[in-house]
C-alpha cells in the first residue's frame, strides 16, 4: 500500500517543477527503479517492469506449494485429472508479424534536427540554436516521411538509418505544418542501401493491434512499442490547431517517436506524433487518409495544398422546439448556419440561419456527425477536409421551409488570424519606440490578448488584425505603456488594413501629428517628426539592427549597374 501511495505522490509532483531523481524500491536495488523526471517527460520508467497481476499471482503460489507439501499434492493431482486449456501469453490475432518488424527495421531512420525559432516579443531577434531529435520511414520515391513539428524552424536536418554510425545530410522538400507532416530528400545512393519501402494501408478498426516503431527517448537504438486503437475522430492537431482525422492508440508515445511509423499487419496505419501528457499511454496517429491528401498535394504541385473548409461557424440542431421554430421536419436533421467567411465561396450562395442538412447526399445528424463505418460516426468536417481544393460539394440546405441544393467550392482561405507561423521570419515595424506587429495565434497563446480574436473573420484579402506588442522606453514613449497588445483601428482616420499598409501611411505621414485610434476607443498622438528622429537613438540603444522586417522593406535596384555591352570580335 504504501508503495502505490509513493507512485501517486511521484504522479502528482510531476505536474510542477521538480528536478529529476531516482526512487530504489526495497533493498534490492536497483532491480526496481522508478525514475520522476522534469515536465517535459513527466513519465514513468522501470528497469524491470512491475510484475503483472498473473505473475504476481503464480508466484504467490509456488510460494505455498513450497511452504504447504499438502497443497502441491491436490494441485498435481488437479491438474492430472482436470487439465486446463493451455493459453498462449500473445493472441496470435494480437501478434504483429516478424516479417513486419523486421521491414521496419529497414525503414525507420533517426532525424537530427538543429532548429533556430523567432522570438515572439522580439520579432527582429533569433533564438539561440537548439537540438531535437524525431523518427521518420522511407515511402515510395527515395524519399523520407516525418512530421513537421520534428524539421520546423531548421537551420540543419540529417537522418541515420538503422543499425549505422553515418547521419546523412537531409532536405526538406515540402512540409505541411497543417497536417504536421514533412518530406525529406537525401542525395546520398549509400544511404538507400538495404532500405525498404512502407506501404500504406487503411484506417484500423478499434482494438486493432498496431505496433509504434521509432527512437524514443531514454536510448539511442530503435524501439517498438504495442499497442491498441481506442478510437477514431476529429480533433485538433497541437502543432497547427487545425482540426483533422486523428486516432488514438494505449500504445506509448514518447518525445523522439515523433515522425515515426505505426505498423497493422504488413502496412502503415499511421504516423506517430502526439501523446496526451496528463495520462498514461494515451497516444495519437495521423492515419492513412491524411497522409495521403499530404503526399498527392505535393506530388500534384510540388508544395503542401492546404485542407480545405466550408468556412463558416455553425450550432447543433439537438433542440426540439428549435427545430420546430425554423420548420424542420421529423426526417430532418443537420445543422445552423451562424456566420460564413466573406472570402470564401459559400457567402455567395448560403445565407445566415439556413440550415444544412447534408454534404454530396451524406446526411448530417442534429449532433454534426455524419456515418463513418458501421456504428461509428464523426464530424462532417472530415468529408469536407479530404476533398482537393478545386473539389465541389454538393450542399442540400433548408431556408425558410424550402429546401434547396448548391454546388459550393470548398477552396481553403487563410484565417484572419494566422494559425502557424513557422519556417519564416516574423513582420514587424518599429516606429518612435512603437512596435507593432499582425497578430498570431503564438501571440495570442504568449499574452494576455484575448482568444476571442481568433474567431474574427476577415473582410478583405490580406487583412491583418495590426497590434502594438510593446513600447520601447523614450522620453517620447512616456506614458503609453498602458496601449500595449491593443489593436490598431486607424491611422490619422485611415482604416489600417494590414502591417504594410499601416508602414506606408505611418512614412507617408504629411501632417504634424500621428494619431492612432485603437481599440476600445481608446486613441493617442504621437509628434511626428520627433517620432522619427527619435526611432535611430532608440535602435542604436537596444541593439536592434532595422527598424523594418525583410518582407516590408522596398526593394532596391542597383543603380550603379553597368549596361551590359557586346565585345567587339577581335580582328585577325
Amino acid at each position: 500500500m504504501s508503495f502505490v501511495r509513493t507512485v501517486s505522490w511521484l504522479r502528482r509532483c510531476s505536474s510542477a517543477s521538480v528536478h529529476g531523481f531516482l526512487l530504489l524500491h526495497g533493498n534490492a536495488a536497483p532491480k526496481t527503479a522508478i525514475s520522476c523526471r522534469p515536465p517535459s517527460n513527466s513519465r514513468f520508467f522501470s528497469s524491470h517492469g512491475a510484475p503483472s497481476y498473473a505473475e504476481a499471482k503464480e508466484n504467490k503460489l509456488n510460494l505455498v506449494r513450497k511452504n504447504f507439501p499438502v497443497f502441491r499434492i491436490v494441485q498435481d493431482w488437479k491438474n492430472k485429472f482436470f487439465p486446463g486449456k493451455e493459453v498462449s501469453s500473445v493472441d496470435d490475432t494480437e501478434k504483429t508479424t516478424p516479417s513486419a518488424i523486421d521491414l521496419a527495421f529497414n525503414s525507420v531512420v533517426k532525424v537530427f534536427t538543429v532548429y533556430s525559432k523567432p522570438r515572439i516579443f522580439q520579432p527582429w531577434q533569433i533564438s539561440m540554436q537548439s537540438q531535437c531529435t524525431g523518427s521518420g520511414f522511407v515511402i515510395s520515391g527515395k524519399k523520407i516521411l516525418t512530421n513537421a513539428h520534428v524539421v520546423a524552424d531548421h537551420t540543419s536536418v540529417k537522418v541515420r538509418k538503422h543499425g549505422s554510425p553515418t547521419k546523412y545530410k537531409a532536405k526538406v522538400q515540402a512540409i505541411g505544418h497543417e497536417c504536421d507532416l514533412a518530406i525529406l530528400e537525401i542525395d546520398s545512393e549509400e544511404f538507400w542501401e538495404g532500405l525498404n519501402v512502407l506501404e500504406l494501408g487503411d484506417i484500423p478498426c478499434q482494438m486493432d493491434s498496431v505496433a509504434v516503431v521509432g527512437y524514443p527517448e531514454g536510448g539511442d537504438s530503435i524501439s517498438v512499442t504495442k499497442g491498441v486503437v481506442s478510437r477514431v475522430e476529429l480533433r485538433k492537431y497541437s502543432h497547427s490547431s487545425t482540426e483533422l482525422l486523428k486516432i488514438q492508440i494505449d500504445a506509448a508515445i514518447n518525445s523522439g517517436n515523433s515522425g515515426g511509423p505505426v505498423i497493422m499487419g504488413n502496412k502503415v496505419a499511421g504516423v506517430a506524433f502526439e501523446s496526451l501528457w496528463s495520462s498514461d499511454n494515451i497516444g495519437y496517429i495521423i492515419p492513412t487518409p491524411v497522409i495521403r491528401h499530404f503526399l498527392n498535394g505535393v506530388e500534384e504541385s510540388g508544395k503542401h495544398i492546404s485542407f480545405c473548409s466550408m468556412n463558416l461557424s455553425y450550432q447543433t440542431m439537438e433542440h426540439a422546439q428549435t427545430r420546430d421554430c425554423l420548420q424542420m421536419s421529423k426526417e430532418m436533421t443537420g445543422i445552423l448556419v451562424n456566420q460564413i467567411n466573406p472570402l470564401a465561396d459559400a457567402h455567395k450562395v448560403l445565407k445566415k440561419y439556413d440550415v444544412i442538412l447534408a454534404i454530396d447526399g451524406v446526411p448530417i445528424g442534429n449532433d454534426s456527425r455524419v456515418p463513418l463505418r458501421k456504428q461509428e460516426r464523426i464530424s462532417f468536417k472530415h468529408l469536407v477536409s479530404m476533398k482537393k481544393s478545386s473539389d465541389t460539394a454538393l450542399i442540400k440546405v433548408l431556408r425558410e421551409g424550402k429546401e434547396y441544393e448548391f454546388n459550393i467550392s470548398l477552396k481553403p482561405v487563410q484565417p484572419l488570424v494566422p494559425v502557424n507561423h513557422f519556417d519564416k521570419p516574423p513582420s514587424y515595424y518599429i516606429f518612435g519606440g512603437l512596435v507593432f506587429v499582425p497578430l498570431s495565434q503564438a501571440y495570442v497563446d504568449s499574452s494576455y490578448v484575448s482568444e476571442c480574436a481568433l474567431e474574427k473573420m476577415p473582410t478583405k484579402a490580406d487583412e491583418q488584425i495590426v497590434i502594438i506588442s510593446q513600447i520601447l522606453e523614450d522620453d517620447i514613449t512616456s506614458g503609453l505603456g498602458i496601449f500595449e497588445d491593443l489593436q490598431v483601428k486607424k491611422v490619422n482616420g485611415v482604416q489600417v488594413d494590414n502591417l504594410k499598409h499601416l508602414f506606408n501611411l505611418i512614412e507617408n505621414c504629411c501632417t504634424e501629428y500621428l494619431r492612432f485610434d485603437l481599440e476600445k476607443d481608446k486613441f493617442f498622438g504621437l509628434h511626428y517628426k520627433s517620432a522619427k528622429e527619435a526611432t535611430p537613438k532608440i535602435l542604436k540603444n537596444l541593439k536592434i539592427l532595422s527598424a523594418v522586417s525583410e518582407d516590408l522593406q522596398p526593394r532596391q535596384h542597383n543603380s550603379h549597374e553597368r549596361r551590359k555591352v557586346p565585345r567587339r570580335s577581335k580582328k585577325h
